[in-house]
C-alpha cells in the first residue's frame, strides 16, 4: 500500500519526490504513535517582545537562497531512534548548536535528554512530544543546558539529573515568529541563523526523499 502511494505520488510531477525508507513497512498509526507523539498546541507559541531587529528587511534585500551548511555552523544530523517522540528536543538543540558555533567559531553537541527529563514544567512531555519554543524557555529559566557527552541521550524518559556545574550554554532570550509570518521567517533564515521549527507531519511526508515538500493538508 505504501509503495503504491509512493509510486502514484511521484507520477504527479510535484516539486518533491518520495522513496522507500525505514518507514515504508509501518502503518500510519504506527508512525504517529512512535514518531509524532502527542499533538501540541502551537497557539501557545506567541510572538513575544524580543525582536530580531528593529525592522524586517524587504524581500529585495534578502538573499535568493541560503544554506547555512556552507557556513559550517550546522551540526551533523542526529537520530532520535525508533520509540521516542523527541523531535522537539532535537530541533531545539540543533538551533542552539548553530548559534553557539556562529558565536564562538567551534561546534558543540547539546543534550536532548536533559530536555526530555527536565523540561516538563514548561508544558513539554518528554518522549510524548513538546515544542522547541518551550524548550528554549526552560533553558532560559533553568540556567542552561548540558552537553550531549555530559547528559547522553537514552531514547526514553528519565529522572532529571541536571547539574548547574556542567552547564555548557545559556539562553538569554529567544524570538518566537508567529504562525503565518512568512516574511519574518525568511528574514530569520536568510539573515540571522538557522531556526527551530515545528510542523504537523502528514502521511506523505514520512516517505519524503527530495525537493520542496508541499501539502494540501496544511
Amino acid at each position: 500500500e505504501n509503495l503504491k502511494l509512493i509510486q502514484s505520488t511521484n507520477q504527479k510531477g510535484l516539486p518533491y519526490t518520495l522513496a522507500v525508507n525505514r518507514y515504508a513497512d509501518w502503518s500510519w498509526e504506527e508512525f504517529k504513535t512512535h514518531r509524532l507523539g502527542a499533538s501540541q498546541d502551537c497557539s501557545a507559541t506567541t510572538k513575544g517582545s524580543h525582536q530580531l531587529t528593529d525592522a524586517v528587511l524587504p524581500d529585495d534585500v534578502l538573499p535568493e537562497t541560503k544554506d547555512w551548511r556552507k557556513d559550517g555552523i550546522v551540526s551533523p544530523v542526529k537520530d532520535q531512534g525508533q520509540v521516542c517522540g523527541a523531535c522537539w528536543s532535537f530541533s531545539a538543540t540543533g538551533a542552539l548548536e548553530a548559534a553557539y558555533h556562529q558565536a564562538y567559531g567551534k561546534g558543540i553537541s547539546l543534550s536532548e535528554q536533559q530536555l526530555l527529563d527536565c523540561a516538563t514544567a514548561f508544558n513539554n512531555h518528554g518522549c510524548n512530544g513538546g515544542l522547541p519554543s518551550q524548550a528554549f524557555e526552560y533553558i532560559k529559566y533553568n540556567g542552561g543546558l548540558e552537553t550531549e557527552e555530559a547528559y547522553p541521550y537514552t531514547e526514553q524518559n528519565g529522572t532529571c539529573k541536571f547539574s548547574a556545574r556542567r552547564v555548557a550554554v545559556r539562553v538569554v532570550d529567544s524570538v518566537n515568529i508567529s504562525m503565518g509570518a512568512e516574511h519574518e521567517l525568511k528574514h530569520a533564515v536568510g539573515m540571522v541563523r538557522p531556526v527551530s521549527v515545528a510542523f504537523q507531519a502528514t502521511d506523505l511526508f514520512r516517505h519524503y526523499n527530495s525537493g520542496v515538500f508541499t501539502s494540501d493538508a496544511c
